[in-house]
């Protein structure tokens, strides 16, 4: 067996695998109650995963199971068309191995017998029904391979449109496997059809919640399983994070993955969302309309399995049960991620690729958080803001590729539709902005990029920006010579003292760069910012009013 490893999704143009290549080109449908998904991807050996092309559909198997007990006609006949077309662009694209798994409608359905044989005369697929216990493991074989679950204990939730899957592990260890009945589908059509009127739909809402607490009660000791997060995966997460970053400015995120949504704002999702029609609910930014009638009833399963484990914060993840079964197919165990490493590494080729002047921007870097240790603290950085600063600092200048002109505008938008693995949503779109802001206008409100942002996000990028402006400013000439920036903070007045690189260096450049570049910094810090040379002098950005840049 290979070693173990972590799973690193990239994607690329769907082209026939290249001939002698090390890995296999699998296919993984998975058939659920809401939605037919498919990927196709080059798994390596050791464990990379290429996704070269994916479909989807969803006929909603699961529709009506609840009450008759059978999957409808229409929407066999629907699962049957979209299963054709996966497996047509599974031979146009050179798979050798495809997987093809159904969950819990089919393995509900007293015709779900049927439905395969049906499946397999018409498309030549053979599907392997998923006992809801290998839904839940192959859930947690995703997450495991994104997300720091190696030490202590663990989570993983997936709500599809039947049933409800939770894993949970201790130190990287699966300890329990949970299925319940308690899918998006089957509570929405069980609980919530209930029509407009207030006191029906609110009596429908507080049985349905009532109802998932008790079972929870019975199957899930929460005392045993406090945690501060849950790594969720699922339509209804991805959905879940699409609004909440729409709610908070980010609708044009690259990706939901990574999306921490706070367990109050997940509540007030859910009050929002039930006090609509689900025709209200389609022209709600971030979620699909598709979902609009059985997204309240997912959501509702997910804020009792927070409250009853006491979270504080569901991660989503944008993989899940069809990433679990391409690494199961190449026979990879995934280790513990380490999503630091996988950022850095992210964030460097992402400069590479840009043809990034190396010895500036790391040096801008250096510059940068030696500022940031000095003086972040007072200006009421949080720790995690240095991570945030070191990748801005070194990708400000990347935007150099497309053009000179407005190059901080052209850094902004390769960041913000960069594929950084590692990096939250919201991270990202911290990071474009700091780098946006990095040279010419200073952040205003009057900015779309920056104006739908939430307040405590808009403090951090206005606050990392003046930093990595001062910075940069120190390195005008590219030439690294100020070796070090001394800060210290005297009564009126934050001194920066530049510290040559080379005894005699003319700095003359670098502290006119820095002086003119500290006019944000002067107005987060709430004094004057006063740039000083080697022999003493002093300037302020006051000085240098008028020159050009």
């Amino acid at each position: 067996m290979p070693a173990s490893t972590n799973s690193h999704l990239t994607l690329s143009s769907a082209a026939p695998a290249a001939e002698g290549s090390t890995g296999i080109r699998v296919s993984a449908i998975d058939i659920g109650s809401n939605s037919i998904r498919q990927t196709i991807a080059d798994v390596s050996p050791s464990g990379t995963i290429r996704v070269v092309d994916e479909m989807k559909a969803a006929p909603r198997l699961g529709a009506g199971l609840y009450e008759t007990g059978a999957l409808s006609e229409i929407a066999i006949q629907n699962a049957l068309i979209t299963l054709g077309r996966m497996a047509t662009l599974g031979t146009q694209l050179g798979v050798k191995h495809t997987e093809v798994v159904a969950t819990s409608a089919v393995r509900d359905a007293e015709n779900g017998e049927e439905f395969l044989e049906r499946v397999r005369a018409e498309t030549g697929l053979r599907v392997r029904v998923l006992h809801g216990e290998d839904e839940a493991r192959l859930s947690f074989r995703s997450a495991l391979a994104h997300f720091d679950l190696g030490s202590g204990r663990a989570v993983v939730m997936d709500i599809g449109g039947g049933s409800l899957e939770l894993a949970l592990s201790e130190d990287g260890l699966v300890e329990r496997l949970i299925s319940l009945p308690l899918g998006a589908i089957r509570m929405s059509e069980r609980y919530l059809t209930g029509g407009a009127k207030k006191k029906k739909k609110n009596k429908g809402m507080q049985k349905l919640r009532k109802d998932v607490r008790s079972e929870l009660r019975w199957h899930l000791a929460a005392r045993h399983w406090q945690t501060p997060r849950i790594f969720c995966s699922g339509g209804t997460f991805t959905s879940l994070a699409s609004i909440y970053l729409a709610r908070n400015g980010m609708e044009k995120a690259k990706t939901v993955h990574g999306t921490v949504v706070p367990r109050v704002e997940l509540e007030r999702i859910v009050d929002m969302l039930h006090a609509m029609s689900p025709a209200e609910r389609q022209s709600v930014p971030g979620l699909n309309a598709a979902r609009s009638d059985i997204i309240v009833g997912g959501l509702a399963v997910a804020a009792e399995v927070a409250a009853r484990v006491e979270a504080k914060e569901l991660v989503v993840s944008a993989y899940g049960i069809r990433e679990g079964i391409l690494l199961e197919s190449a026979h990879v165990t995934p280790s513990r991620a380490d999503s630091g490493e996988a950022r850095e590494r992210s964030v460097l080729q992402l400069a590479e690729r840009s043809h990034y002047e190396a010895p500036h921007s790391e040096h801008v870097q250096k510059l940068a958080l030696q500022l940031f240790d000095a003086i972040g603290q007072r200006l009421g950085a949080k720790p995690e803001e240095r991570r945030l600063l070191a990748d801005a600092a070194l990708l400000h200048d990347i935007g150099y590729h497309i053009s000179y002109d407005q190059h901080n505008k052209h850094s902004y938008h390769l960041i913000e539709h960069a594929e950084l693995l590692g990096m939250t949503p919201a991270d990202q779109i911290i990071v474009a902005n700091v780098a946006r802001y990095h040279r010419g206008a200073e952040p205003r409100k009057k900015q779309r990029n920056y104006a739908g942002l939430d307040k405590p996000m808009r403090r951090t990028i206005k606050r990392l920006s003046a930093i990595l402006r001062v910075a940069d400013g120190f390195d005008r000439g590219h030439a690294s010579a100020v070796a070090e920036i001394k800060a210290r903070w005297l009564d009126r007045a934050l001194r920066l003292t530049a510290v040559p690189a080379r005894s005699g260096n003319n700095l003359r450049l670098e502290l006119w760069g820095a002086s003119r570049k500290s006019n944000l910094l002067s107005k987060v810090a709430g004094v004057p910012v006063e740039i000083v040379a080697p022999d003493g002098s002093v300037t302020t950005y006051d000085d240098e009013v008028g020159s050009a840049d």
